[in-house]
């Protein structure tokens, strides 16, 4: 029996690692955010570890080890996550990762297109720059990270960018993706909404 895969991309701060642990417990399917992979090699990356090596080396243990929602870290991922060879590292962890039963939700940014191209169910978060600024602005303040919204909203349209056009893996929904916009969603209204259309696909 094939175990069953769901795929789910979009940008920062769309909804994507909320919903996708939602839904992965909702059908008891193992989890994998695939930004926390990319997070911990940032995190290596700032202790002088060379991207390429900190991917290579990257053991399950790295992604409990650092505190990844810390700002510097999210932005180095970032800026990493544009290394070919950083993504072509981490290629086989995720793949791997996809076969285990009696299925996985994976989400990222390039799951659907890259990583797991024959997945059953692929889905595309996407919501406005601004009401996802405003998201990560509530949670890194809630942390008692004390930036401004106008840093975040910044710094979010530079991710989306680089996103977009780097020349490994482009963020980009894949031609079967289901597409939702979660800008004036509750995030339990987008989780009902997603599982809902998940139940009609399985």
């Amino acid at each position: 029996m094939n175990n069953i895969v769901i795929a789910i991309d979009g940008p920062a701060a769309s909804g994507k690692g909320t919903i996708s642990k939602a839904i992965s417990e909702k059908l008891q399917f193992n989890y994998l955010d695939t930004g926390k992979l990319y997070r911990a090699i940032g995190a290596r990356y700032l202790e002088g570890y060379p991207p390429i090596v900190a991917a290579q080396s990257l053991d399950s243990k790295d992604l409990d080890k650092y505190d990844l929602q810390k700002q510097e870290i999210a932005q180095a991922a970032s800026e990493i996550a544009m290394i070919p060879e950083v993504r072509a590292a981490l290629l086989e962890f995720q793949r791997d990762f996809s076969q285990k039963m009696p299925g996985a939700v994976l989400d990222g940014r390039d799951i659907g297109t890259i990583v797991c191209p024959d997945a059953k169910i692929k889905i595309f978060l996407t919501a406005s720059l601004e009401a996802r600024a405003k998201r990560r602005y509530i949670e890194l303040n809630k942390n008692d990270q004390k930036i401004s919204f106008k840093t975040i909203l910044e710094q979010i349209r530079e991710r989306d960018e680089r996103d977009q056009t780097r020349s490994s893996s482009p963020m980009v929904a894949a031609s079967d993706a289901k597409i939702f916009d979660t800008s004036e969603l509750s995030i339990n209204e987008a989780v009902d909404e997603v599982y809902f259309y998940i139940q009609t696909r399985i």
